[in-house]
C-alpha cells in the first residue's frame, strides 16, 4: 500500500533531519583525507563544501528512477567512508590527480558493470538479507558510541562527564517524543533530540561558532579544482576494489528499504541503482570530491520517522546542494557536538539492526543449517569490525575486502548459505 504524501513544509523540516543523520559522516571523508594531503585552509573549504554540494547531487541522481538509472528508494548518498584509507595512499603514493583519475575510473566501472553485478539478488534469501541488516546496525554501533564519548577515543576527555550528560540527554529526548508524542511531532523526534542536546550542550560550553565565522559565503563547483586527473594502473584497481565492496554494502542497504516498503527489489532496481553510484562516483572525480555510496545511517531514521516516501528525501537532497554552495550555512551544521550525534546514531543504528532481526523472523530456524549461517556471519563481521587487523599477513588487495566487517559478513552468509542450502533451498 502507497505511503500518504507529507506537505512540503512538513517534508522539509523531515529532508533537515535527514542531513543532519548524515552530515557528520559526509563531511568527515573530506576532512580526514584533507589532513592527510596536508590542504591549507581554501582548499579545505572547497573539499568540504563541494563534497555536500556533491551529497545533494549524488542523491538526486539515485532518487530520479529513468530508463537508465537511478534506484527511486527515499535513499541519501554520502562519502564512502571505506575509500578513506586507499585514497590516502594513492594521494600520498602518486599525486592527488592519480587520486581522481582512480575515482572516475572506479565509477566507470560500477557503471558498465552493473547489470552483470544485479543478479547477485539469487544469493540475497531471507537469511542473507536478514543477517547482512542486523550486521549493518551491529557494526554502526561503536562509531555511535565512540560520538557519545567525545569522538576521539584517544582524546584525554573522551567519556567526560558533559560527553555523556549531552548524549544521554539526547537519547532520552529521542525516546520520550517516540514513545508519548504523535503525528507529526514523532516523526521528527530525531531532528528534537538535536537541536535540543545542541542547546544543553551549549551551556556546557560544548559548542563553537568558530567554524561559522571561518567559513566563506559561496563558492561555486569546479570541474578540476585540483588538477586534470592522471591515470596509474594499481590506483584504478585499488578503487575498483573499493567501488565493489561499497556495491556490496549498498545491496544490503537497499534490501533494508525495500523490507521497509513491503517492496520486492527486483534486478532491474539494482542495476539502476549501481548505474546511479557509477554516475555519482564520476562526478566524485570530476569535480574533485569522492566516491559516493548508499548511507546506511538513514535506514533507521525512516523506521523511527513511519514516513517512507521520497519528498523528504529530495528536500534533503536540496539542502545539502544548497548548504554546499553557502559554506556559511553549511558550517552551521558543524556546531552539533559529537556526543549529541553519537546519542542521535545510537538510537538509529540500533533500529537497523533490529529491524535485520524481524527479517531473520522469517527464517526458518528449525533448520540448523540456517542458524549456523546467521551466527558464524555475525560473528566474523562484529569480529572484523572490531579488530580489523587480524588480516594484516595477508596482500593488500585482499585486505581491502576483509576489514570491512559488513563486506565479511556478507560473504559469509552468501557462501554458507550456497552450501548448506543451494539454491533450490536458498529462501527455507
Amino acid at each position: 500500500m502507497a505511503q500518504k504524501e507529507v506537505s512540503h513544509k512538513k517534508a522539509a523540516i523531515l529532508g533537515l533531519q535527514h542531513l543532519l543523520a548524515m552530515y557528520s559522516g559526509a563531511v568527515a571523508v573530506p576532512l580526514l583525507i584533507g589532513t592527510a594531503l596536508h590542504f591549507n585552509s581554501t582548499q579545505m573549504t572547497y573539499l568540504v563544501s563541494i563534497d555536500i554540494f556533491m551529497c545533494g547531487l549524488a542523491t538526486l541522481i539515485q532518487l530520479f528512477r529513468n530508463k537508465y538509472f537511478g534506484i527511486g528508494l527515499p535513499v541519501v548518498l554520502g562519502c564512502a567512508i571505506q575509500a578513506v584509507a586507499p585514497l590516502e595512499m594513492i594521494g600520498q603514493k602518486f599525486s592527488i590527480n592519480t587520486m581522481y583519475g582512480a575515482i572516475i575510473v572506479a565509477g566507470i566501472f560500477v557503471f558498465l558493470i552493473a547489470g552483470w553485478f544485479s543478479k547477485i539478488k539469487k544469493l540475497f534469501p531471507p537469511v542473507v538479507t536478514g543477517t547482512l541488516i542486523t550486521v549493518i546496525g551491529l557494526t554502526l554501533i561503536p562509531v555511535a558510541f565512540q560520538n557519545m564519548g567525545g569522538g576521539n577515543a584517544q582524546a584525554k576527555d573522551f567519556g567526560d562527564a558533559k560527553n555523556l550528560i549531552a548524549a544521554f540527554i539526547t537519547i532520552l529526548i529521542i525516546v520520550v517524543i517516540e514513545v508519548w508524542a504523535k503525528g507529526f511531532l514523532r516523526s521528527i523526534s530525531v531532528l528534537i533530540g538535536l537541536i535540543v542536546g545542541t542547546l544543553i550542550a551549549s551551556c556546557m560550553g560544548l559548542v563553537s561558532l568558530k567554524p561559522v565565522a571561518e567559513a566563506s559565503w559561496f563558492h561555486l563547483p569546479q570541474f578540476f579544482y585540483f588538477g586534470v586527473p592522471e591515470f596509474e594502473w594499481s590506483s584504478c584497481l585499488t578503487m575498483i576494489i573499493i567501488a565493489l565492496v561499497s556495491l556490496v554494502e549498498s545491496t544490503g542497504v537497499f534490501f533494508a528499504i525495500g523490507d521497509l516498503l513491503h517492496q520486492d527489489i527486483t534486478e532491474e532496481d539494482l542495476k539502476k541503482g549501481y548505474r546511479a553510484e557509477g554516475l555519482a562516483q564520476i562526478f566524485g572525480g570530476l569535480f574533485n570530491t569522492f566516491p559516493y555510496t548508499t548511507f546506511s545511517q538513514n535506514v533507521g531514521l525512516l523506521q523511527l520517522s513511519g514516513i517512507k516516501t521520497k519528498r523528504p528525501i529530495y528536500w534533503a537532497a536540496g539542502l545539502l546542494m544548497a548548504m554546499g554552495l553557502l559554506p556559511k550555512i553549511g558550517a552551521l551544521v558543524t556546531i552539533i557536538p559529537d556526543s549529541v550525534l553519537g546519542g542521535a546514531m545510537l538510537v538509529m543504528f540500533t533500529m537497523i539492526a533490529v529491524q535485520g532481526i524481524k527479517m531473520l523472523t522469517k527464517v526458518d530456524f528449525e533448520n540448523n543449517r540456517n542458524i549456523l549461517i546467521v551466527a558464524i556471519s555475525i560473528g566474523m563481521g562484529l569480529g572484523v569490525t572490531v579488530y580489523p587487523q587480524i588480516f594484516q599477513p595477508l596482500p593488500q588487495t585482499i585486505q581491502l575486502f576483509l576489514d570491512n566487517g559488513i563486506v565479511v559478513a556478507s560473504i559469509c552468509a552468501t557462501l554458507l548459505n550456497l552450501l548448506f542450502n543451494g539454491r533450490s533451498g536458498a529462501n527455507k
